[in-house]
């Protein structure tokens, strides 16, 4: 026998058949390549222009802060880091800012659910006939177009300038969204579907809940989506105008302001834009599923 068969490395079929607890990888499939592929351009759509968005903020943060302002003027915009550094991740100024951030949360949930409440209940009376909608809507609009800080005195004035008050300029501007988009929905019920309601006999309550709720709930949610977003800034203009009792994000940014503690100031508002922004996308999540099961 040659060194060069002894030397030469036994093959598969020496050995026998491969174990069938190791399968074979499967190449990737086309099909799956292209979902993949199809995924990554998606997020680079919709991801790349805000992140290059934030890039040339910060970038154009940094240039004011260090070639338009003078060493002696830049505690009014201090740099991006000191913000994040001396504030955001400093717990000793951070903290307070969650506790107030917490109590004006509160507040947007307490509004929410009273605009809620009373819009749709404004919504539903107005579809009931073209002469409540006509008696109703023009106070609605009203109440829509008058300035909220207009008439700030005069919520003090009645109800004091605790949480009830914060609570009640939450729903004056968050409330008209809510029903103009019930009505709108409300009213735009298939009229065949009407007719077999009409002809089944079906009660008002039961023509409300079973066929009018659920054919207007797209258009519920997009005022719901919207009055998300107008009850955070309700909140804190309550928090600023009503400071008694607990200090919500919109009394700190007061303070900040009068104290002029611009890192305290940037960092509060940062996190007053990420709870708003949080809230709307929450809201624009559960429009979305409903408009998927639609």
């Amino acid at each position: 026998m040659t060194t060069a068969a002894r030397s030469r490395p036994a093959t598969g079929a020496e050995h026998g058949p491969a174990s069938p607890s190791e399968p074979a990888a499967e190449p990737p499939t086309p099909s799956r390549q292209g979902a993949a592929r199809r995924r990554i351009t998606a997020v680079l759509r919709y991801g790349a222009p805000p992140v290059l968005s934030l890039a040339v903020g910060i970038g154009a943060w940094y240039a004011v802060t260090y070639l338009i302002l003078s060493p002696a003027r830049r505690f009014l915009l201090p740099p991006p880091h000191t913000v994040l550094f001396e504030s955001l991740l400093d717990p000793d100024h951070v903290g307070p800012m969650l506790d107030a951030l917490w109590v004006t949360a509160k507040v947007c949930v307490v509004g929410f659910v009273f605009a809620a409440l009373i819009g749709v209940s404004i919504g539903v009376l107005m579809s009931r006939g073209s002469f409540l909608e006509r008696a109703i809507y023009p106070w609605a609009v009203v109440l829509q177009v008058i300035p909220v800080l207009a008439i700030v005195p005069l919520i003090g004035l009645w109800f004091g300038y605790g949480m009830v008050a914060r609570t009640i300029v939450c729903v004056i501007i968050a409330i008209f969204p809510i029903i103009a988009n019930t009505h709108f929905g409300l009213v735009s019920v298939d009229k065949s579907s009407q007719e077999l309601f009409t002809l089944s006999k079906a009660t008002p309550v039961q023509r409300l809940l079973m066929l009018e709720f659920p054919s207007a709930l797209p258009s519920m949610m997009t005022g719901f989506r919207t009055a998300s977003g107008l009850v955070v800034v309700g909140a804190i203009i309550g928090d600023m105008f009503f400071a008694k009792g607990e200090p919500g994000i919109g009394t700190l940014l007061d303070i900040y302001r009068a104290r002029l503690q611009s890192d305290d100031l940037i960092a509060a508002i940062v996190l007053a834009s990420v709870f708003g922004i949080l809230v709307f996308g929450v809201f624009s999540i559960l429009n979305a599923a409903v408009s998927r099961r639609r």
